[in-house]
């Protein structure tokens, strides 16, 4: 119990002790701690035995208890407490309660509204100057809560503005889909790196990608698929460099990364040839297994530009090179490179306009037996008479019809004049054969690709045993199941089926056994080294296993009596090449009908 005589403070005391209750508020101590030594000085003015506050609405009191009390005696002043906030919670006016006895309660009023309870207990009563001096006190308390109060919800505003802020910056500055990295802090990195690359002597490497064969994902799986196949990539990208590089996202399925501080050219081609090799792993999407290949551009600060627009530009004329030699490889940088791009972008602009203007035509090349020198097929191969050019080859433009998406139509174009040429040759009472056409992989993926076959067919009452649709392994073997279904599709109206540039892929032969496959065409490459001993095994073990599953094995590109030789010797079906015949015209065709293959000697 505290001495009474402690009750005895003069009026200069009282003022003192309240300016120094003042300065306590006013530091720059923390809440609690401020709160803690004005309820010390309290004890200074008026003895008590505890004296509690209790500050915020009853569901988040805080509690402060001079002395400290009790675990039990706090939970029991922590619901006195709140059960009294929440009776005077809005009451303004109400008076302190306690006056002449022990017991103290007195309303913490700031901005005009009660936030806390004042509550002091005795063991002798008050007087009226201990209830007006305390009534001070908790105005003043109730003052710089107030300000605290509204302190913390401005800084609360501050923060969330400065998040809102760092988000709308991020998100400026990075991909949504992938979070990597956008074009334009691509740019602003670039630029960093190539001025701290003058300062140091050191290189700058741009590697622009581009997945092949993306669209057909897109096409046939849906975007839902081929956008967490992106992300698939974009995470697989981000592992191949160092923490200091940068992949970014253009657009699309084209990434850009950024090789900083690079000393070696070397460096570059290992990064290019490590990415090429993890791109092509495959990604598991859901319930697919997808596999993707990536075409590389390479340019280097300072022999390829001095600026970052320049270095992209390069790289990304440097991709399309790549995609012209083949897909699914790197190539840096030439200068003679733009000038071949401009020119792609003018064949480009061109071919838009080629099936409009009838400028596309067929050529058709034999397929032979190789043991009576028949014809048993021709395979119908595509041409482009250029008004400026001359005839042009697949190989000059294809690949832009793929890139742009035109391959679709060209594809259903050639498919429909294939078929409407062999109806005019059987009503002209030729002996004709079954024409092979080749599928491209966004054809293949078309949902109307089926329904195109069949009205190709249908308009020109052309038998379906007169049709072979040839198809590369790659493509089947990206979708393998779907693949599996869709040619069960068209083997069920009778076309045959041929799986074209076989070697060159990746097949499984255990699909290869559930494909409803007529024919196997071996790659002309294998077929072109046919006298090395490597490409003599892989053309003798194609040989046995189209045998053993049945399938008719056709070789491409057969050119030369001793290739010829060797696969009569090792029971090869068919060939088609040079030495038979080049592409000829649709007339010239038709008198190779009448006449047969006469060059060659059958054994």
């Amino acid at each position: 119990m505290k001495s009474s005589i402690r009750d005895q403070i003069d009026s200069g005391q009282i003022v003192s002790s309240l300016a120094e209750i003042v300065r306590v508020l006013e530091s720059e101590e923390i809440r609690d701690a401020r709160v803690r030594r004005v309820l010390e000085f309290l004890n200074r003015l008026v003895p008590y035995e505890c004296c509690a506050l209790l500050v915020g609405p009853s569901k988040n009191a805080h509690l402060f208890t001079i002395p400290d009390a009790t675990e039990s005696t706090r939970e029991a002043l922590q619901s006195s407490l709140s059960d009294m906030l929440h009776v005077m919670d809005g009451n303004g006016d109400i008076e302190p309660s306690g006056t002449g006895s022990g017991h103290l309660v007195l309303p913490v009023i700031g901005a005009d509204r009660i936030i806390g309870v004042l509550q002091v207990e005795r063991h002798d009563t008050y007087a009226l100057h201990h209830v007006q001096l305390l009534s001070t006190v908790a105005s003043q308390l109730g003052a710089y809560l107030a300000m605290v109060e509204l302190k913390d919800r401005e800084r609360r505003a501050q923060e969330v503005l400065r998040e809102s802020e760092s988000r709308l910056r991020a998100m400026s500055q990075h991909d949504v889909l992938t979070d990597l990295p956008n074009r334009l802090l691509l740019k602003d990195r670039l630029s960093q790196a190539i001025a701290r690359a003058r300062r140091n002597g050191t290189q700058v490497a741009v590697l622009f990608l581009d997945l092949d064969g993306f669209k057909h994902i897109n096409d046939s799986l849906g975007h839902a698929i081929g956008d967490k196949l992106l992300q698939s990539v974009a995470a697989c990208l981000s592992a191949c460099v160092r923490k200091s590089d940068t992949v970014s996202r253009q657009g699309g399925d084209e990434f850009v990364i950024l090789l900083s501080d690079v000393t070696h050219a070397a460096d570059e081609a290992i990064s290019a040839a490590k990415i090429i090799s993890e791109v092509k792993k495959t990604h598991s999407i859901g319930e697919h297994r997808l596999r993707v290949t990536v075409s590389i551009g390479l340019s280097t600060y300072p022999e390829d530009g001095q600026d970052a627009e320049t270095l992209i530009k390069n790289a990304d004329t440097a991709m399309y090179h790549a995609k012209q030699c083949g897909r699914d490889n790197y190539q840096f940088f030439k200068p003679d490179m733009s000038l071949r791009a401009v020119e792609r972008q003018s064949l480009e602009g061109q071919l838009r306009y080629a099936l409009e203007r009838q400028e596309l035509l067929l050529h058709y090349q034999p397929k032979v037996n190789l043991k009576t020198g028949a014809i048993t097929s021709v395979e119908a191969l595509i041409r482009w008479q250029h008004p400026e050019r001359g005839l042009l080859l697949p190989g000059q433009f294809l690949t832009i019809a793929e890139d742009t998406g035109m391959i679709v139509a060209i594809g259903q174009w050639v498919l429909r004049e294939a078929c409407r040429q062999t109806r005019e040759w059987l009503d002209a009472g030729q002996l004709a054969v079954p024409v092979a056409v080749n599928i491209s992989s966004l054809e293949f993926r078309s949902g109307q690709f089926l329904e195109g076959v069949q009205v190709a067919l249908k308009n020109t009452c052309l038998d379906p045993i007169f049709l072979e649709l040839e198809l590369t392994e790659t493509v089947l073997m990206q979708h393998a199941e779907s693949s599996a279904c869709a040619l069960g599709q068209l083997k069920a109206i009778g076309v045959r089926l041929a799986v074209d540039d076989f070697g060159t892929g990746y097949s499984s032969l255990s699909y290869l056994t559930r494909f409803p496959i007529d024919a196997l065409k071996l790659d002309q490459s294998f077929v072109r080294d046919i006298s090395s001993t490597d490409d003599a095994i892989v053309v003798r073990a194609v040989i046995s296993m189209g045998k053993s599953l049945k399938h008719t094995i056709i070789a491409e590109g057969v050119e030369t009596p001793e290739q010829l030789a060797f696969l009569q010797a090792h029971g090869c079906d068919e060939g088609q090449g040079y030495y038979f015949s080049r592409p000829v015209g649709a007339q010239q065709f038709a008198k190779l009908l009448e006449t047969g293959i006469s060059a060659p000697v059958w054994n």
